[in-house]
């Protein structure tokens, strides 16, 4: 979400481009791709200080170093270096520092999981000897909201202050938080539908699976997805499971006129963000946006406007599945083989649909909340995660196995879903593996979070 998005530098003559922007998403199967993104928070290795973004060992530094020995292109703002592009891929920065990769667009996920690796060794090379590491979960287990720093963008300063008067915890999301998401294509808008309607009902099986954000501010927070909690106050115009997605008729149209609802962050112009908050993107339509009078939008500002919309999965010219927190790498590579599986294969797609379509929107919205606070031992409705995930990754792994991508000596891509099938043996999370260390080898130590190799990435 934080790089200007290239839409068209065109003004749009007529409300119909937007779904048509939309639409132009759709690709054959034989073009579909896997990318992945995801999130890990800097510090600082000997006093556990979140990584300012300047000085000697920062934010800055690290992303100049990755420019200079592996030939990543750097994105400014104004004097700033606050993102780096290389190949499809590019490093961005969240507002509190949290680094994020989002990965070239790829065929299989072992060349996913080889680009996590690529990346994780370039940032150990720098970061190591400047005293710097990175770690892998969902929530800042320990730090304080004046502990962050904030990036140098024009977006956040905006942001933090419309969050303060939406939400009680939109500012913790910003500044606290960190997710792995895979973005997935569509062939139709048939396909398009389906998709979605299923990545929203699944959701609450991904955010139990991965959940790994039992900490706040150094001690347990009473959830296994603080992330998750997070994310239901926040702002309700703009976040959530969207009902609307599962009435009849819906199509590009209608997420358009959802979206059209959501009121703006911002435009992006000459470099610099202008504010618009809270104003209409309808008025933005007809030249009566208060930012800019009698200015008309463009593509790129929809698109932009795009980013700025924050449900559990999300449209644009692609599908992003949202709902999960960080991890360790073997959940980086987990989240999008999960997806991957229950998506883009078309048996699998019938079946996932066939687990979701029984579930109703109160379920749904139970199930959500579940995740978050018990994680695989939650339950909404009569129906317990465990058992929803448990047919979730079988169909996943069914699906994989269909694909037959080759890769790394092994014949298909579902041993990317070993953590998976390890935590619906136990019942256990990654947040309940954590809790128990937390009660007994780290004898209520929070310090020792930062060296355990369940959440140091770097």
């Amino acid at each position: 979400m934080s790089i200007p998005q290239s839409g068209g530098g065109a003004p749009i003559e007529r409300e119909s481009d937007l779904a048509d922007y939309l639409a132009a998403g759709c690709k054959p199967p034989d073009a579909f791709r896997i990318g992945t993104e995801h999130e890990k928070f800097g510090f600082l290795t000997d006093t556990h200080a979140p990584l300012p973004y300047d000085g000697p060992r920062s934010i800055r530094a690290i992303l100049e170093a990755l420019a200079d020995r592996f030939g990543w292109t750097p994105v400014r703002e104004g004097a700033n270096v606050i993102g780096l592009a290389r190949g499809g891929a590019n490093i961005s920065l969240e507002p509190g520092g949290q680094f994020e990769l989002s990965g070239a667009a790829v065929a299989t996920l072992h060349e996913t999981a080889a680009e996590l690796d690529g990346h994780l060794a370039e940032l150990a090379e720098v970061a190591r000897p400047m005293g710097a590491g990175f770690l892998g979960m969902g929530a800042a287990p320990v730090w304080r909201h004046g502990d962050m720093p904030m990036m140098p963008k024009g977006r956040y300063r905006l942001m933090t202050e419309y969050m303060g008067r939406v939400g009680r915890l939109g500012t913790q999301m910003m500044y606290r938080t960190c997710t792995v998401q895979v973005n997935l294509d569509f062939a139709s808008e048939a396909d398009m539908v389906r998709k979605l309607r299923v990545a929203l009902a699944l959701q609450p099986v991904a955010t139990a699976l991965f959940a790994n954000s039992p900490f706040l501010e150094g001690r347990p927070n009473g959830h296994r997805s603080w992330r998750s909690r997070i994310w239901r106050d926040l702002d309700p115009a703009r976040t959530g499971m969207l009902p609307f997605v599962f009435e009849d008729g819906f199509g590009f149209e209608a997420y358009v006129q959802y979206a059209l609802d959501v009121p703006m962050y911002f435009v992006y112009r000459d470099g610099r963000y202008i504010d618009a908050l809270g104003q209409s993107f309808r008025d933005f339509l007809r030249g009566r946006l208060p930012a800019l009078p009698g200015e008309l939008p463009t593509l790129s500002d929809w698109a932009d406007h795009l980013t700025t919309i924050f449900p559990e999965a999300r449209l644009k010219r692609f599908i992003e599945m949202r709902g999960a927190d960080a991890g360790d790498r073997a959940h980086l590579t987990a989240l999008p083989a999960f997806w991957t599986g229950l998506l883009y294969d078309p048996a699998a797609l019938d079946a996932a649909w066939d687990l979701a379509r029984g579930l109703d929107g109160a379920t749904r919205e139970g199930l959500r909340i579940a995740a978050a606070e018990a994680g695989l031992a939650g339950a909404a409705g009569g129906v317990r995660l465990l058992d929803l995930a448990r047919e979730a990754v079988a169909i996943a792994r069914a699906g994989l196995a269909a694909r037959a991508r080759p890769g790394g000596g092994a014949a298909d891509e579902t041993g990317f879903l070993a953590p998976l099938s390890e935590s619906l043996a136990t019942g256990r999370t990654p947040a309940d593996r954590l809790l128990e260390l937390w009660a007994g080898d780290w004898a209520r130590d929070p310090g020792r979070i930062y060296d355990d190799p369940l959440c140091r990435l770097v």
